[in-house]
């Protein structure tokens, strides 16, 4: 299969095309090059065969009509997308044009390029989206984000990947487009834009800084290793049920406080400090604005219908996951260079 991936130099996009490419697939990498993507991210696959890579934005209409002629993939994975919450809040605009606008401009481009080869049955665009847009939810760990959640967004970033959601499905009840959508937990893994609670964490942790934690920690959050996420989406794009969506989650909810004190514990054990813990650089500081309370997903869907479920547990991933980090300084040191990393966004509402 020739798959057509958007944002693949980005962090959830780049497992996808290491995954692809492993897999025995082509791969179409379309990706603006933004400050969070890095073309190392597929360094590993970039001289395949199958590969090939197109440096467009996906608000650029015209560039995406010549991609789809040149290239003439059998499916979609829309993955671009401006991705960072306290981003949204302090710029709103970027998300509404990338995230919005610019999935018009994919579904338009492959509604033309699917028009133009006799609508064949077998194309698929499938819609790579966020659990954020079902909203907050209660503490009750027998609630939990189904398909039929009504959305809630109450972020920029969530409101407008709920609009994208609308859109994908509209060109599909209208149109006739094929699309599949999935929406997921909070990944975490390999390549992580170090802006982003994991990645900081580690890396402040390395550095002796202070570990922030947003208000008092107790917000809760269902972690879904990058990998495995990789390994559903790819499931998904091939044997999804048309106009279905699939949520994704890693079945491993934490507290923001947990989660942070766990990569603490193996930081200890990795790569000890002369005196005390890391847990001792555990910072409280002032809450986001909107900050939802909790996301948790139930995967029954993806698990009974296509016979899906992440691989690892969140102890698991994120032990792979320091290791990854301590391993790569090559990789994250000049990322922490770039506009905004580093510094606390998000406090301008």
């Amino acid at each position: 299969m020739k798959l057509l991936v958007t944002g693949g130099a980005g962090f959830i996009g780049s497992a996808v095309v290491r995954r692809a490419i492993a897999q025995g697939h082509s791969v179409v990498n379309v990706d603006a090059l933004t400050y969070a993507a890095c073309l190392e991210n597929v360094a590993e696959v970039a001289e395949t065969p199958g590969y090939a890579f197109e440096h467009v934005d996906i608000r650029d209409r015209a560039a995406l009509d010549r991609v789809f002629e040149a290239h003439a993939p059998d499916a979609v994975m829309h993955l671009a997308a401006e991705s960072h919450v306290d981003r949204s809040i302090d710029g709103p605009g970027d998300f509404i044009e990338t995230n919005i606008t610019g999935t018009y401009n994919m579904l338009e481009a492959a509604r033309g390029y699917w028009a133009a080869q006799g609508k064949p049955g077998t194309f698929r665009f499938h819609h790579i989206s966020t659990d954020e847009v079902y909203g907050s939810l209660p503490p009750d760990p027998e609630v939990k984000f189904t398909e039929e959640t009504p959305y809630d967004p109450r972020s920029p970033y969530s409101a407008s990947k709920a609009a994208s959601d609308h859109l994908v499905r509209a060109w599909h009840e209208t149109y006739g487009l094929p699309v599949v959508l999935t929406n997921c937990s909070n990944n975490y893994g390999p390549y992580h834009f170090p802006e982003k609670l994991i990645p900081v964490v580690i890396l402040n942790a390395l550095a002796g800084k202070p570990l922030p934690i947003y208000g008092k920690g107790d917000n809760i959050r269902d972690w879904l290793y990058v990998e495995d996420h990789a390994d559903a989406l790819l499931l998904v794009v091939q044997k999804g049920e048309l106009g279905r969506s699939y949520n994704i989650g890693g079945e491993n909810e934490r507290t923001n406080l947990e989660l942070v004190q766990t990569l603490c514990r193996i930081l200890d054990l990795k790569r000890p400090k002369p005196n005390g813990s890391y847990a001792d650089q555990i910072t409280f500081v002032t809450d986001r604005p909107g900050h939802d309370a909790r996301y948790a997903i139930d995967p029954s869907r993806i698990r009974t219908e296509l016979g899906w479920r992440p691989s690892v547990t969140v102890e698991e991933g994120l032990e792979r996951t320091v290791q990854w980090y301590l391993d790569n300084e090559a990789w994250w040191r000049p990322l922490q260079a770039r506009h905004g990393v580093g510094e606390r966004l998000g406090v301008k509402a």
